[in-house]
């Protein structure tokens, strides 16, 4: 996948410019470099890694690609608390398939998320993974996670050919207004 699909895969889900957007286990930095490009430059995008090294990396391209964006860099493990303000959206990006127990990590952004603020999930549509995949969801299966961890009018936006498990999707779904 290159940086036009990453684009694709959250694009319908970022129906505003702006606001305060979180990027759990964002790794080499595609998805934030996305979400960049969609928020525009009068967004506020934390980017959560464990990995410094990674971040440091993200933050010298989304400046060099996006130079009004404002990024702050969070070297941090996101299935933990984290000290965040209110948000607007949360993407989380192939990075959930590497929690057994999903539960605790959901709670946690839904915690995050304003009424009405969306998590963004981008993952391989099946349900048996491997080594380097060891617990994806497929969208069938997320549905029904969303549901009973709180999130409402989950929807599939986009779905990719992966060379690695055969299809990636995204979806959206949205914290109950309250």
């Amino acid at each position: 996948m290159n940086h036009s699909d990453h684009v694709a895969l959250l694009r319908d889900g970022i129906t505003d410019p702006g606001g305060i957007w979180a990027d759990l286990g964002s790794g080499s930095g595609a998805f934030t470099l996305a979400l960049a490009e969609l928020l525009g430059p009068t967004a506020h995008i934390y980017s959560i890694d464990k990995k410094k090294s990674a971040l440091q990396r993200q933050e010298r391209e989304v400046r060099d690609r996006f130079p009004g964006t404002n990024l702050q860099p969070f070297t941090a493990d996101f299935t933990r608390p984290l000290d965040l303000p209110i948000l607007d959206g949360v993407v989380i990006a192939n990075a959930l398939h590497f929690q057994r127990h999903k539960d605790g990590v959901l709670q946690l952004i839904y915690n995050y998320l304003r009424p009405g603020g969306r998590l963004i999930l981008v993952e391989y549509n099946v349900d048996r993974g491997n080594f380097w995949v060891p617990h994806p969801l497929s969208y069938p299966t997320w549905e029904k996670l969303a549901r009973q961890n709180g999130f409402v009018d989950t929807r599939l936006l986009e779905t990719r050919p992966s060379r690695f498990l055969h299809q990636i999707y995204s979806a959206v779904s949205f914290k109950s207004g309250e």
